[in-house]
This record gives C-alpha cells, sequence and structure tokens, in this order.
C-alpha cells in the first residue's frame, strides 16, 4: 500500500465523503421533479432512448406553463376580491390569455364556467332621437 493517508485509492477527488446528495430539479434550479418526469418518460416507452437533457427541459417547461397560468388566476382572484384561486379564475386567466387558449382551447375546466358574453343582437336596443317615444317600428300600424 502506498502512503497516500486516504486509503481510498486514486483520484476521484473524495466524491464520497461528507457531501450531501442534490436532487437533479435542484442541480436545475427547478421546483418541478426531475427524477420523476424522467422516470415517467422511460415506464411509458415514448423513445427507444432518451437523453439525459430530456426530463430536465420538459420539468421546465411545465413549470413556466403552471406559473404563467398561476400569475393569471391570481390576478383574476385578486380582480374579484378574494385571496385564493377558484376553478373559475384558472378558467377566466386561460380564456382571456390568447396564446394559453390555443394551447387549452379544447380543455374542459370543471366548476369553471363560461366567459360573461352577452351577443350584440341580444342587448337592448339604443333609444331614438326620433319623435315617438316608446313606440318601436315594427309595432307601427
Amino acid at each position: 500500500m502506498s502512503g497516500s493517508g486516504s486509503g481510498k485509492g486514486k483520484g476521484k477527488g473524495g466524491r464520497g465523503s461528507g457531501t450531501k446528495s442534490q436532487s437533479k430539479s435542484s442541480k436545475a434550479g427547478l421546483q418541478f421533479p426531475v427524477g420523476r418526469i424522467g422516470r415517467y418518460l422511460k415506464e411509458k416507452k415514448y423513445a427507444s432512448r432518451m437523453g439525459a437533457g430530456a426530463p430536465v427541459y420538459m420539468a421546465a417547461v411545465l413549470e413556466y406553463l403552471c406559473a404563467e397560468i398561476l400569475e393569471l388566476a391570481g390576478n383574476a382572484a385578486r380582480d374579484n376580491k378574494k385571496s385564493r384561486i377558484i376553478p373559475r379564475h384558472i378558467t377566466l386567466a386561460v380564456k382571456n390569455d390568447e396564446e394559453l387558449n390555443k394551447l387549452l382551447g379544447n380543455v374542459t375546466i370543471a366548476s369553471g364556467g363560461v366567459l360573461p358574453n352577452i351577443h350584440a343582437v341580444l342587448l337592448p336596443k339604443k333609444a331614438s332621437a326620433g319623435g315617438k317615444k316608446g313606440m318601436s317600428a315594427s309595432q307601427d300600424y
């Protein structure tokens, strides 16, 4: 044996000594679980081979979409003087945003309702400046 002191062999820089393990999500600076997404991608066999960056990229995209929807839904909740986001706020956020509406156009959100919309034909007519009051043109005989 050589007298190097640590007895761990050559090189490797003492990799396993005292360092905490770091998750793939924290390495990538993400909140979404990179390892779990990678496991799901492997289990479902979407492709015969998968690169190491694929689950990181997918987790980043999903996290961005969630952050975008939550921000807009939070704004909708604040507009309605509420402190909690409910499905109605998510629906309003998605339908009022052009790009999210295109992405989630065919998605139904449970208890979300619909956008308030009254067709212009159904609205009451403006009072005309003519001499007749209270009589519409259709009731002239």
